[in-house]
């Protein structure tokens, strides 16, 4: 299920980060407060945002308690939050295309933990928590760049990206339910243990797609 899903977002994935053209107007045809507005577009990009559904369907894919994703994808939305927030705020400014392909090795670098790559090529495994919350701040550094590409009014600016932000973990709440919800029935079936390693090697897969169409842009267009 989760493979299928893969294969069938991995030509959009590389896109899965950026601003729509309409939303990218709105944004840099406004100003002042407008917090419901900006709750909706917060919410829109994490639903759409599929290098973020990935990152998190590794995330969780080994989870069973709900304590323990309560715990992950809290230091997610932590880590996304502050960067999304401070890269605006203070005009912290990083090139995109590298940002954007860290991402996509965060969701690499995930679905290699899971099948235990760590464990049995290097003889550790990283702190999966400390990851977690380390790659949710590039992940929202990473639509901070593209904010940073738009005209944004400086007033309402800061109430504004609150207001995004608790869309975005509005939108990471909805997701991420129907995906634990389609997870646990795919739990209940007989083939989830043999389906998880295609699975994974799936994500794995696009997580280097994402990677090398980012860098592919670093050095055509933005280095």
């Amino acid at each position: 299920m989760i493979a299928a899903l893969v294969l069938a977002l991995i030509a959009s994935v590389a896109k899965a980060h950026g601003v729509a053209e309409n939303d990218a107007a709105f944004i840099q045809g406004t100003s002042g407060v407008n917090i419901i507005p900006y709750m909706y577009l917060g919410a829109k990009h994490m639903v759409t945002g599929y290098d973020h559904l990935l990152f998190l369907c590794g995330v969780i894919f080994f989870l069973y308690r709900m304590k323990d994703v309560g715990a992950y994808v809290t230091l997610f939305a932590i880590g996304h939050s502050t960067t999304l927030l401070l890269g605006v705020i203070f005009d912290i400014r990083a090139n995109p295309y590298i940002v954007d392909a860290i991402i996509g090795l965060s969701v690499a670098y995930k679905a290699f933990d899971n099948l235990g790559g760590f464990k049995t090529v290097f003889g550790f495994s990283p702190n999966p928590k400390a990851a977690v919350l380390i790659f949710g701040f590039f992940h929202g550094f990473g639509l901070a760049t593209k904010l940073q590409d738009l005209t944004l009014s400086r007033d309402g600016l800061v109430p504004n990206l609150v207001a995004f932000n608790v869309g975005v973990e509005m939108g990471q709440l909805m997701a991420l339910s129907l995906i634990l919800i389609a997870m646990n029935l795919w739990r209940l079936t007989p083939s989830f243990r043999r389906s998880a390693i295609t699975a994974n090697a799936a994500l794995m897969c696009a997580g280097f797609v994402l990677v090398g169409f980012q860098l592919t842009g670093y050095f055509t267009k933005g280095a």
